[in-house]
């Protein structure tokens, strides 16, 4: 048997290999290998909290943020970007949905604070 540490979601973990193993854990749990996922492989979701809806979408998103007083940016080709003209906050976000991650997720979270929360799946 081996170990294998790794840097997972910015903390340092130690993963116990098989015997013939390659020291990995075999789960497909890469540092960034899933969308939103934790360290221990669950699966979050954004929710906003008003309604009780889960965010599925960007254009879910921008109408709850709009609500909000957030206007989008349209200057950067790669990004989605939303700011407040009452704040200097900026929220950047991957432009695919699909490549939303905890760290964005709780971007929104702590720039819409009592708005969005993130839970599990």
């Amino acid at each position: 048997m081996s170990d294998v540490w790794l840097f997972d979601n910015g903390v340092l973990r130690r993963r116990v290999g098989r015997p013939g193993g390659t020291g990995d854990s075999g789960d497909g749990r890469g540092s960034s290998s899933h969308g939103g996922g934790d360290a221990a492989g669950r699966r979050k979701v954004l929710v906003h909290v008003p309604t009780g809806q889960i965010i599925t979408s960007y254009e879910m998103l921008e109408q709850r943020l709009a609500e909000l007083g957030w206007e989008r940016y349209h200057y950067h080709p790669e990004l989605l970007q939303f700011h407040q003209r009452s704040s200097v906050h900026l929220i950047s976000l991957p432009r695919e949905f699909s490549r939303l991650r905890l760290v964005n997720m709780y971007d929104i979270v702590v720039k819409t604070r009592n708005v969005f929360e993130v839970r599990d799946a």
